[in-house]
């Protein structure tokens, strides 16, 4: 049963990529249409992360008294509603509010999928699921990558957003016809065994703080890595190509990390080994003619570890404080995502080189290590006499 409803989550989530890759596929229509700069374009892209700053921990503290069911319906509901906005806008603000509508539901559904993994697979393959719900989100990037440049081209940019509503409302459907919650799921109540105890607190941290620096490092990857393939004379296109490749590989190479975690264990020596490729993976883009084999390595080796950390954060905490758990996680998440990419930009303003902000994708990628570390530490570190009452 566990799996039939990790593909039903998988299918839903992969909505979230879709409707994200909107603004980024038709962003050169909406220079052509609306009179904006890339700047602007950016802007806008990132409208759709910002909500998760301020309502991560209110929509945590809301699965309390809401089902998790009813809160993604609601997510993939506000997501197609944002996306119908953007398509009906006759100017650029109003695109801005879609995409802000949008990332309510980015928010809720990222929050809620990610919870019902962990409680369906809570001991029990933990890092495969979570790899698996992870790679949904690439999937729907490169379908948008593929669908909507094609759908722009043919029928105009408005109809890349109302084929990513669509898609967003049938998923919002599937979601409230077929998914049950584990039967064994115990209630979130209040009282003492409602709040979270401080080994939860510290590891809910670790893990969101791994998974943010992780992510912030991906990005600052796919940001600046073309930048350095056009150093060395490839084109745009080309250079953004090859880049790609490591998203690709990584769908396949994620699920497979988990396994591996799942069947054998040793977690931190696995992060340790692949932060290890992603961080060699990095200077090799330097070296002329090495573009190819540096995106082979990081998406084969670098980025395989993301869904064994996202199940760090499912092993944080008692599933009766696991939806606010996922709510701490989130805004930790969201705000190194919100620091991170105009400190590359400030690197690469202060250095000219593309490779600046490459160095703090190194760091960002070593800091994983530790953080697996602390989390461990935490985890099994003896609990102190309040703890043990809770």
């Amino acid at each position: 049963m566990r799996w039939r409803i990790l593909s039903l989550l998988f299918l839903a989530r992969i909505g979230l990529g879709f409707q994200f890759q909107t603004v980024a596929s038709v962003g050169g229509d909406l220079v052509v249409a609306f009179g904006l700069d890339y700047v602007d374009i950016g802007f806008l892209i990132g409208l759709f992360m910002a909500p998760g700053l301020f309502l991560a921990i209110p929509a945590g503290y809301w699965g309390r008294y809401v089902s998790d069911r009813v809160m993604v319906v609601f997510g993939l509901s506000a997501l197609a509603a944002g996306g119908a906005a953007s398509s009906l806008a006759t100017d650029s603000w109003a695109i801005g509010m879609g995409r802000v509508f949008a990332g309510i539901g980015f928010l809720f559904t990222s929050l809620y999928f990610t919870k019902m993994v962990a409680d369906w697979f809570e001991g029990r393959e933990i890092a495969t699921a979570m790899s698996i719900l992870v790679m949904s989100w690439p999937f729907g990037i490169a379908m948008g990558q593929v669908g909507h440049a094609w759908l722009s081209q043919t029928y105009g940019w408005q109809v890349p957003f109302q084929a990513a509503s669509v898609y967003c409302l049938i998923a919002a459907l599937g979601v409230f016809l077929f998914y049950r919650p584990p039967h064994d799921l115990p209630y979130a109540d209040g009282g003492k065994r409602g709040a979270m105890t401080t080994q939860e607190w510290r590891l809910i941290l670790c893990a969101a703080a791994a998974w943010g620096v992780f992510n912030a490092a991906y990005v600052t990857y796919l940001a600046f890595g073309p930048k350095v393939l056009e150093d060395h004379g490839q084109s745009a296109i080309a250079a953004a190509g090859i880049i790609s490749i490591g998203s690709w590989i990584m769908i396949f190479s994620g699920a497979a990390c988990g396994q591996i975690v799942d069947r054998f264990g040793g977690r931190n020596i696995v992060l340790a080994v692949c932060m290890g490729g992603a961080i060699a993976a990095l200077p090799l883009l330097s070296l002329p003619g090495a573009g190819f084999g540096a995106s082979m390595l990081f998406g084969l080796i670098g980025m395989a570890p993301a869904g064994v950390i996202m199940a760090m954060a499912g092993q944080a905490m008692r599933p009766q404080v696991r939806a606010f758990g996922m709510g701490i996680f989130f805004t930790v998440y969201y705000a190194i995502m919100l620091v991170t990419p105009p400190v590359a930009g400030a690197i690469l303003d202060a250095t000219g080189n593309a490779r600046g902000p490459l160095w703090l994708a190194m760091i960002l990628f070593a800091t994983v290590v530790p953080l697996g570390i602390a989390f461990q530490f935490f985890k099994y570190a003896p609990l102190t006499g309040q703890e043990k009452t809770v």
